[in-house]
């Protein structure tokens, strides 16, 4: 099943700045071959539903591994029978309507 994610990842007892266990998460996003979107405030993640399930439960067995003792994570997902849909094609959706006012 295709699913598009929204995944926000949080170290804590790692101090104020925690871009390096991020980039260590994208990267590990990035190897599963799934196709990614970087935000301010998390990562967008497309793919199949294992792929995507199997990779962030990877991003919390590393962040742990790099020493994070707790690792919070907020995540939305969303998955469609009726047409096949990617977050481009969400996003382009949007774009059509706000350049037709």
């Amino acid at each position: 099943m295709h699913v598009i994610a929204d995944l926000t990842v949080v170290p804590l007892g790692v101090g104020v700045s925690v871009s390096k266990y991020v980039a260590m998460c994208e990267t590990i996003l990035k190897e599963a071959g799934l196709k990614i979107n970087l935000h301010a405030y998390g990562t967008n993640i497309e793919g199949e539903w294992d792929d995507v399930f199997t990779a962030v439960r990877r991003c919390h067995e590393a962040i742990h591994e790099a020493g994070a003792p707790r690792v919070s994570s907020v995540m939305k997902f969303g998955t469609r029978t009726d047409r096949h849909q990617t977050m481009d094609d969400k996003v382009r959706s949007v774009e059509d309507k706000l350049s037709s006012k």
